[in-house]
């Protein structure tokens, strides 16, 4: 006779299974059509996390259904391990984000941003060649400065210079204040022959394929992204790891009714 915990159970992975189709689908579809390589680059994970989903969906509602405790085994020690990696990477996201957050400047509607604020593990992410150069790829098929130039094209310079930038936007897609650069279009400055000292300045071009792609100033707005991103997912993850713990437990009395079945068919 199956039991409440059983039947939750079953219906859970179901669910569960359903969901990993349009995401082995997606994975598979980036992978022929992605339209860049920044695209391309998530079919694998993608393509990995449907898998994962459809295998373990699969061995929960067939150990539940079906009564077979080994697979219901399984599923509880997987789903043990993904508690424990959530939480571990809850806490690291917490922890490699606490450092870090815009300078405010005065007169000015948008913020500055300095690698140097921001947490050692996040700065020698970015400052790897390998992986900036991707980064660069990725910010330029976005054509977040292109749109950007776009949108601000009619602003005067004391306009431009009150608008709300995004991190990314402030960080690669104009010079610093340091350089004390003269206002021209949004990706379009004037040198003044500065002597600031900070190397942004020297690297600036008005090169739409090359502004401030390799700056300092946009390693840190990107990082000031990742910032919030990670925060908000770390969030999401809390609020995850409690339903996990939820079925996690649902699955142990699952296991237990299972065991409890599987003996009394041995002694009728």
């Amino acid at each position: 006779m199956f039991r409440l915990s059983n039947n939750l159970i079953g219906i859970l992975n179901i669910l569960t299974f359903l969901l990993s189709i349009p995401i082995l689908w997606a994975g598979i579809w980036l992978s022929k059509h992605g339209a860049s390589e920044c695209e391309k680059f998530l079919d694998k994970p993608v393509i990995i996390l449907g898998v994962f989903l459809m295998v373990v969906s699969l061995a929960g509602l067939i150990g539940s259904c079906c009564k077979v405790s080994w697979l219901l085994w399984v599923y509880l020690l997987v789903m043990f391990l993904l508690i424990v990696a959530l939480f571990c990477f809850t806490i690291f996201a917490f922890v490699v984000t606490n450092k870090g957050a815009g300078q405010a400047l005065s007169d000015r509607g948008y913020k500055e941003y300095r690698l140097g604020d921001y947490s050692n593990w996040l700065q020698k992410r970015v400052n790897s060649t390998s992986n900036w150069n991707k980064i660069r790829s990725c910010l330029a098929d976005s054509k977040v400065c292109s749109s950007f130039s776009s949108k601000y094209l009619n602003d005067t310079a004391e306009k431009f210079y009150l608008e709300n930038l995004s991190s990314v936007q402030s960080g690669c897609c104009k010079p610093s204040n340091d350089c004390g650069f003269t206002y021209v279009g949004p990706t379009n400055w004037t040198g003044s022959g500065t002597t600031s000292a900070n190397p942004d300045c020297t690297t600036w071009s008005n090169d739409p394929n090359v502004l401030c792609y390799d700056c300092q100033s946009c390693k840190a707005g990107l990082l000031d992204q990742v910032k919030t991103d990670w925060k908000k997912v770390a969030i999401i993850n809390i609020v995850f790891l409690i339903v996990l713990v939820i079925v996690y437990s649902i699955g142990c009395c699952a296991f237990r009714n299972s065991r409890r079945d599987n003996a009394y068919g041995k002694y009728p």
